[in-house]
């Protein structure tokens, strides 16, 4: 099935070129574009898409403003942000209000089509390095204020369930997890989405900060 996707970024040459590095690749299908975060929204409500690759500086409304209107939708679409540098505060926030992953505005096109992939079967776009860097600037920032609220939401979970998330909270993939804890990866999948909604998450990092916070990563 051909992956729905969205390019929202307020430079032209930007949407242009990822219109025509996406269009390469049989899987995807760029069916919308939009300039700042308001229209991608308007956008995606009159036509749902799977994907949105969101810029985060925009005018009118910007990415991490328009991440998480998207992500408080009943089905709500995979976003990763663009941005300039790793170590951008925006992007620490985007991640927190629900973005799926990052990728680098020079990332190689062989790796953003890669990471768009992983996303939508559900992987993380973040290496462990570049995870446990954002946990850190999230945790720090929020002076541990969720600990009490984060160990009370991972009793919720299961032994196996939590098992699978700490392996979650160390950046490991779907396969990765399977392959540590003698599970197929169609139960590892299972697992993840029960984690997400006990947690109250829409994605990995956000496990990861949790479990973090709950002192288990």
């Amino acid at each position: 099935m051909t992956a729905r996707i969205m390019v929202v970024d307020d430079d032209p040459l930007v949407r242009s070129g990822l219109r025509l590095l996406l269009g390469g690749d049989p899987e995807f299908e760029v069916t919308a574009e939009a300039g700042n975060g308001r229209e991608a929204i308007d956008r995606h409500t009159a036509e749902p898409v799977d994907m949105l690759l969101m810029d985060l500086r925009m005018p009118v409304m910007d990415g991490i403003a328009a991440t998480g209107e998207l992500k408080a939708f009943d089905d709500p679409p995979a976003v990763i942000v663009l941005t300039t540098f790793d170590a951008d505060e925006y992007v620490v926030r985007a991640l927190a209000v629900g973005a799926d992953g990052f990728l680098l505005k020079d990332t190689s096109p062989h790796d953003i089509v890669a990471a768009i992939k992983n996303v939508l079967r559900g992987e993380p776009a973040l290496s462990p390095s570049v995870t446990a860097t954002l946990i850190k600037q999230v945790v720090d920032g929020g002076a541990n204020r969720r600990s009490p609220e984060a160990r009370d939401a991972v009793v919720t979970l299961t032994d196996r369930e939590r098992d699978v998330a700490i392996c979650v909270a160390k950046g490991a993939s779907n396969a990765e997890i399977a392959a540590e804890l003698f599970m197929s990866v169609a139960t590892v999948k299972a697992h993840i989405s029960h984690i997400f909604a006990k947690l109250g998450t829409t994605n990995r990092v956000q496990v990861a900060i949790i479990l973090h916070d709950a002192g288990l990563a």
